[in-house]
């Protein structure tokens, strides 16, 4: 069973749009109703900090897509659980990554859409949440975002989030993304267990983001 669930969402990367804009002095334009162009040469991303109770060393991953256009992050351990014996520290698990993207000469991007998934499994009376905080590297300000699901749930959840402005990372520069995630689970007034992760058995796609290219 898989259904998109929907929570409370404030715009994040419309704020992040602003914050790159004062702070990478980039180029922002209107997001395109045509797919862009994209890179011959291979991209390359790498995780170069991790930190947080839902990424332990060696259980995150990211990947960049075969056709250049984005990279997906992988979770094998990111569960929040409350309920039936669980630790009380396990309601809340994060997980802050800085993503570094290197990109053939000749080209820049800009996020255009960040796609998230995972597992939930909430009784009714219980709630989940999962909260991203994204911001570039250098800059002081940061946009957050949140999304609470309630019960009765049992199954897979996705959500989007869309670019309404992109805005790119300047010619032959580089920034490291900085993700933050963090997953919570409530009780509430539920006697059996809640759990969400951002693990998926589909394809374990977890996290994927898309990116619009443009040449220098």
């Amino acid at each position: 069973m898989k259904r998109s669930l929907t929570g409370t969402r404030h715009g994040m990367f419309a704020a992040l749009g602003t914050v790159l804009a004062l702070t990478l002095t980039a180029p922002a334009h209107a997001s395109p109703a045509t797919p862009s162009a994209v890179p011959d040469s291979d991209i390359t991303v790498e995780v170069v900090a991790a930190s947080g109770s839902g990424c332990a060393p060696g259980t995150a991953r990211v990947v960049a897509n075969p056709d250049n256009t984005g990279f997906r992050i992988r979770y094998y351990d990111f569960l929040a659980t409350v309920g039936d014996g669980a630790d009380p520290t396990d309601s809340r698990k994060n997980c802050q990554l800085g993503v570094l993207v290197k990109v053939p000469a000749g080209w820049t991007f800009a996020v255009a859409t960040a796609d998230y998934r995972g597992r939930a499994r909430i009784p009714s009376g219980a709630t989940g949440r999962q909260r991203t905080n994204y911001y570039w590297q250098g800059s002081s300000d940061n946009s957050r975002t949140d999304a609470t699901f309630g019960g009765p749930y049992n199954g897979f959840w996705a959500t989007a989030d869309h670019a309404p402005v992109l805005v790119y990372v300047p010619c032959g520069q580089q920034r490291v993304l900085n993700i933050n995630t963090e997953l919570r689970v409530d009780a509430g007034t539920s006697s059996g267990q809640a759990s969400m992760s951002m693990t998926t058995t589909e394809g374990n796609v977890d996290t994927l983001f898309n990116l619009d290219w443009v040449r220098c």
